[in-house]
């Protein structure tokens, strides 16, 4: 039965599990959320999709998941590939999904959001120095921890890689460059040698080319 993935090519959110998605092999729909058009915050979507108001959604059958962290586990239970082979496993993985969730992605998308697709005259410049300053501790963690390592947890390609990674391959800028930070550097190069990697834009539908900035 092939996995639907409700989803944009801006959202890297969505990426993080289209990217799972692709390296598993699996086959899978992108299902293309007209975000910048407003599906999002429609009253059809919020009652027949997600009542959260968000991407990326996940359905398999009758099974329908929001939350990023909560689909690419359970993407691992259906594939066998990605997740933890212990609970001491799993719960490491988890532990670097919600230190992402909160400090990395969470910060990253707002970013680059108000610095990309938000007009230059509204953009809240001291917020957006704000957010770049927890940012950058952020990636010291990071940098810090694949120092000595070529995976964030269990010594191998996991959904943990997948979660950190889901802002980081974007092309618009919000003050992330990847030559200040060796080891992510070297890490994410790694990852996007393993078959099945696509960029986001080459992986979900949705472009900013595509509409009117």
């Amino acid at each position: 039965m092939t996995y639907k993935l409700h989803c944009f090519g801006e959202s890297g959110h969505s990426y993080k599990v289209a990217l799972a998605l692709s390296l598993s092999g699996v086959e899978w729909q992108a299902k293309k959320v007209d975000f910048f058009g407003g599906e999002t915050r429609s009253p059809t979507y919020r009652t027949e999709v997600n009542e959260m108001g968000e991407a990326p959604v996940f359905e398999h059958g009758d099974i329908k998941l929001t939350q990023s962290g909560v689909i690419l586990d359970y993407l691992s239970e259906q594939t066998g590939k990605f997740g933890g082979n212990t609970s001491q496993e799993r719960r490491d993985i988890l532990r670097w999904v919600l230190w992402d969730n909160h400090k990395l992605s969470s910060l990253a998308g707002m970013t680059r959001f108000l610095m990309n697709f938000v007009p230059k005259e509204k953009q809240p410049t001291e917020t957006i120095s704000f957010l770049q300053g927890r940012l950058n501790a952020s990636y010291q963690v990071l940098e810090a921890h694949l120092d000595s390592r070529e995976w964030i947890s269990c010594g191998r390609l996991t959904n943990a890689d997948f979660s950190c990674c889901g802002y980081l391959y974007y092309p618009e800028p919000f003050g992330f460059n990847r030559a200040d930070w060796p080891n992510i550097d070297a890490w994410l190069t790694r990852l996007s040698q393993q078959d099945g990697w696509k960029s986001p834009y080459d992986l979900m539908p949705g472009n900013p080319s595509e509409r009117e900035l």
